[in-house]
This record gives C-alpha cells, structure tokens and sequence, in this order.
C-alpha cells in the first residue's frame, strides 16, 4: 500500500485538511490523519501542504515536447506521454490537424495502438479530430486545402478511436453525419465555423449536448445584432465549451464571462498545445505549416496565431486567477467535466475510494507540479 500525506485534498465540492490518500493501482481509502499509522503503508509521498488534485485531462492537445500527433512516427505519442505527467496530465486525447485523409487515417490508428498497448506515462483516451470538415473561413491555422465536406463513411472503420470530432454545421449536407456520430458515441464538437447564431443553435437542439471547440476562437464572435456561434454557446444549456486560458487566445474578462454563462459544469479547460510547448522560443511547425514561437506566442509566418504552448496546470492557474471560481470548480473543468464527457468518469476524474489512482500533487503557491502518480505509479517527481 502508498500513501499521499500531509496535502490539501482537492475534491469536487470542497477541499479537505488532515487525510491520507491510500492506493495501490487505484484509491483504496481516504482517511482521517489520526486514523493512519505509518505501518500501514510501504510507500509515501509527503505533499507538503501542496493541493492533491485528479490528474488532468486534456481532450484537445495537439503535441508537445517537441512531438506531434499527426508526426508519421510511433515515438512521438510516446513522447507526449512521458512528457505530459510533468504538467499534471495523467490522460489526454491527441488531436490530429485537418490534413491529407490518409496523413489523418495513419494518426488515428496510431492512437489507436497507443490507447490499446498502454506502456507508461499519461494514458491516451482515443483521438479528437479537429477537422478536416470545417470552414474555409475560420480555418485558423488548419490548411484550407485539405479541407472536406462532412462524410462519416470514412470515419466509420475509426469509430472505436474517435472520441470527438470538431465540425463546422454550415457545412453539413444533412443531419445524418450528427446521428452517426451520436449512434458511435463520437461527441460533435462546433468548431472553426462560420455559422450564424441560428445555424449554431439549430445545430445544438438537433445534438442536444455537444461540444463547443475552443470558446471564442475560429468562429462567428457575438455581436448586439449577430449573437454568432459564441451567442448560441454562451446561451445554450447542452453546450459545453472548451477554454484555452493561456491568457492570449482568450481574454481573461472573456474567461470570467464564461465562467458566469455556463457555470462550473459547461467549461472544459484545454491547452491546444503544439509540439513547441515545453520547448521555449524558436522556429516550429503545426499541420505542416511553419510556427514561429517568441516571447510565449506561437504564430504562423503570415501572423495568423497557432495553437497555444501553455502546460495544463498553467492554463488551470489562469482561469482561477481570471475567473474567481473556486479551485474544486476550477479542477473539475480539468478533471470531471471531461471525463464525464468522454465517458470516463467511472474510473477516473475524481480522487474517490475505488476509481484509477491517478493523482497530481500541485504547489499551493504557483501550481508548478510537483509529483504525478498514474495507475499508482509515479511518473513524475520534480525532486527527481
């Protein structure tokens, strides 16, 4: 048996003094302090008065360490797995770019084996795929080009891997390609669009819950007279949103406006993150277009601003600063809400006496991370 002691326990609606974390591959109990007994134990980690959160969840990241998701390489999800407990992240979902159908195809398998032959490190959930079925007109830095009308048949031999699939509704040609989806369980995900406010809400009545593909950014913004995508997002119940709270793709107002739209349960924080994310300033690439990363921005030649390179407890840090929600509201944006969304959430998301061990220790301070245990096993140690 391990023990995690002397932390702040960070639980979905409160924060807890004075408990013991027990595990072995998954929780075993939560103790009081004066319950525990130094023998009942062969492992500790002492938190210091650290926050004890649930490893993190990204469900929308697209490399990091110097790897990529869409890299025709079996080492490259590899590497961001072994790099990912360093920011908190003991689960994520790779996210491939709007590329040749064959590029995308090769991604998805990869991931695939990835998921099914687990070998340390933050665990792959399935693939999110952030086109090629979006809009021309709010591509961001996905190449036009290789951009696609919405055709589940060639999604379908994928449909075990796809865990969520960004899609601009203006462009569908019906809405059979939502029913596929919802029929596979793949979460649409309303995105890099041009749609009008009443296409977008059109688009979330005939879901009923979906996804809203980084809030604010490569889509129609809200206007007094054209509310846009982010009117519908704000406004509708089954929407919940994800965030990249790295303080450039969103402002901090327009995160805390959020925050009070859609309440802790309809924000999702993500990283979007390229390869260039842990790797500092200089020259990088996303989708097969150049980026250029300075002074914490990364940016196509042409200006255009690419995905971000903050690490997932940044990002967490930034939101609670920016929004004044409350750190258990906060951490399950990064924890339950997408767990529960992928369908995880009976096994990990939260820190509860049977589910996974997957644990993030956390400065009280700065949120800089100081251990991560994954299926009890720690995979990250600062001091190491």
């Amino acid at each position: 048996m391990k023990a995690i002691i002397d932390g702040l326990i960070v639980l979905p609606n409160e924060i807890i003094n004075g408990h013991v974390i027990m595990y072995e591959k998954d929780i075993w109990r939560i103790v009081p302090r004066k319950q525990f007994r130094a023998g009942m134990c062969s492992e500790f980690i002492d938190a210091n008065g650290g926050f004890v959160v649930p490893g993190f969840i990204n469900e929308h990241i697209h490399g990091c360490a110097g790897a990529d998701t869409m890299d025709d390489d079996d080492q490259a999800l590899k590497t961001m797995q072994q790099a990912l407990p360093a920011t908190g992240v003991t689960s994520f979902v790779p996210t491939t770019m709007t590329m040749e159908q064959g590029r995308i195809e090769k991604a998805l398998s990869r991931i695939r084996q990835a998921r099914d032959d687990y070998q340390g490190g933050a665990q792959v959930l399935g693939a999110h795929m952030e086109g090629p079925f979006i809009s021309p007109a709010y591509k961001g830095s996905q190449a036009e080009e290789n951009i696609q009308t919405a055709d589940f048949s060639w999604l379908e031999p994928y449909a075990d891997v796809i865990k969520i699939i960004t899609l601009a509704p203006e462009t569908l040609k019906n809405k059979k390609f939502l029913k596929d989806c919802q029929d596979h369980g793949i979460i649409v995900s309303i995105g890099h669009t041009a749609a009008d406010f009443d296409q977008a809400m059109d688009c979330m009545d005939a879901l009923g819950s979906c996804h809203v593909t980084h809030l604010y950014n490569a889509m129609t913004p809200f206007h007094h007279r054209r509310p846009g995508v982010v009117g519908a997002a704000l406004l509708h119940k089954g929407a919940c949103c994800e965030l990249i709270c790295d303080d450039l793709h969103v402002h901090p107002a327009a995160q805390k406006l959020a925050y009070q739209m859609k309440g802790r349960d309809g924000l999702i924080l993500v990283t979007d993150s390229l390869r260039a994310c842990l790797q500092g300033d200089g020259e990088s690439s996303l989708g097969g277009q150049k980026v250029f990363v300075k002074n914490g921005e990364a940016r196509l030649a042409d200006g255009t601003l690419a995905a971000s390179i903050a690490p997932m407890n940044e990002v967490v840090l930034h939101f609670l600063i920016n929004s004044g929600a409350s750190i258990p509201d906060v951490v399950s944006m990064a924890t339950v809400n997408p767990a529960k969304a992928l369908g995880v959430y009976d096994r990990i998301g939260s820190l509860e006496e049977g589910k996974q061990a997957d644990i993030t220790i956390l400065d009280s301070n700065d949120f800089h991370v100081k251990q991560t245990v994954i299926a009890g096993e720690l995979a990250y140690n600062e001091e190491a």
